[in-house]
């Protein structure tokens, strides 16, 4: 093996200099970053050929799921992810346990429909890898109308109301209308007897 000349270990000094001034030490160790499902990355910064800081996005109708930008690529946990968005599901009639515009895989809703209605399906469903509800999206259907129409007509009446005081006065009122009515119905029974 020959001596390296003056020029030449000059020449791979510079080089080596130049390497690590351009070469941040974040590099070392540093692996390629990976291409993710449903997403797409754009590099922000890159060194002899290797991306060491992207930004992450995901494709319409996915929800990216940990931090968007990412210096280097050390572990598998740094990475994230994009993860199905389900929209809102609409229940007429009803409510969801979490209130959110859009929701992600594996997340899950609970449904409870409002006094008077009944559930129609499954009172617990899921947004799934591929952008749907499962089971579907149940529904609150009415129940026996004749029965709760009462209940219902006092829900509407009260919502009506301003304040406490006028709601406890319109239900005086209305068992007050309830009982003329009964002692009108005695009255026109013992007329027709």
């Amino acid at each position: 093996m020959r001596p390296v000349s003056g020029s030449h270990s000059l020449s791979l000094g510079l080089l080596g200099i130049m390497t690590l001034l351009l070469h941040p030490p974040s590099l070392l160790g540093c692996r390629f970053l990976p291409r993710i499902p449903h997403g797409e990355y754009e590099v922000l910064r890159s060194v002899f050929g290797i991306d060491y800081k992207v930004q992450y996005k995901c494709k319409e109708g996915y929800a990216l799921v940990g931090t968007a930008t990412v210096t280097c690529w050390f572990s598998e946990e740094s990475i994230p992810q994009c993860k199905a968005a389900c929209l809102k599901p609409r229940i007429l009639h009803g409510k969801l346990s979490v209130e959110k515009d859009q929701y992600i895989t594996p997340d899950n809703v609970t449904i409870q429909c409002d006094p008077g209605y009944k559930m129609v399906g499954s009172h617990i469903i899921s947004c799934s890898e591929y952008r749907t509800w499962t089971p579907a999206v149940p529904t609150c259907k009415r129940e026996d109308p004749v029965r709760h129409e009462a209940v219902l007509e006092g829900q509407d009446l009260l919502r009506c109301l301003p304040n406490p005081s006028n709601s406890k006065m319109a239900l005086e009122l209305y068992k007050l209308s309830e009982e003329i009515e009964r002692l009108k119905q005695e009255r026109d029974k013992g007329k027709s007897t």
